[in-house]
């Protein structure tokens, strides 16, 4: 699942790990609600406190405690800012098209070893719950490229845009298949008003 939406933060000293704004809050309500007739066997969350937030709401109607994985924190956890997409969609900004084109913005890691990560963390996690249903609140970097393993497509950070609070469903085999059963399910958020994606409008 992507996380709800954080704040914008920009120019901060250090990391800008922003937390969830006041819609991000009510979109994570309407996820934990949403999911609340389903059992959760795990939840993990990236340590990036957008992700934690939303596991933490998810995890208020489960039986299970959130817990923490850091292989599924985003390309540009260290970056000193945060702005939504639908800003920098909104004003024409070179960092959106930049997004677009899946161009790499991380002084961290190259594309390469953000997606050995990816892929190796969330294996780990699948491997270590045989049977059963586990949620890993994330972001949208680490879900693409997931997604693109899955698919057998190149790696690329923008080959969907995962709406806000999105759950992005894979069934695991022991045999090694994956196979997609749903993307960018957000239907949670319909009618509410509140923020949805880059190319849906609240209503």
């Amino acid at each position: 699942m992507r996380h709800a939406l954080p704040v914008r933060r920009e120019s901060v000293e250090g990391p800008a790990d922003p937390e969830l704004s006041e819609e991000g809050r009510a979109q994570a309500g309407h996820l934990a609600t949403y999911l609340s007739s389903e059992h959760l066997d795990a939840i993990y969350a990236s340590p990036m406190r957008r992700a934690r937030e939303t596991a933490q709401a998810v995890a208020s109607l489960q039986p299970v405690e959130v817990q923490t994985c850091d292989g599924v924190a985003e390309y540009d956890r260290l970056s000193p800012h945060y702005i939504p997409a639908e800003e920098l969609k909104a004003t024409n900004d070179p960092r959106w098209h930049a997004i677009v084109r899946g161009e790499w913005a991380s002084d961290v890691e190259t594309s390469d070893e953000f997606r050995v990560r990816v892929l190796s963390s969330i294996e780990e996690l699948i491997s270590a719950h045989p049977s059963q249903r586990i949620a890993v609140v994330c972001h949208g970097g680490v879900i693409n490229s997931y997604m693109c393993h899955v698919l057998d497509l190149p790696h690329h950070r923008g080959f969907f845009y995962p709406n806000y609070t999105s759950i992005n469903r894979v069934a695991a085999a022991r045999g090694g298949e994956r196979s997609i059963v749903t993307l960018n399910e957000s239907s949670h958020l319909r009618g509410t008003g509140l923020p949805i994606g880059v190319f849906q409008v609240p209503k």
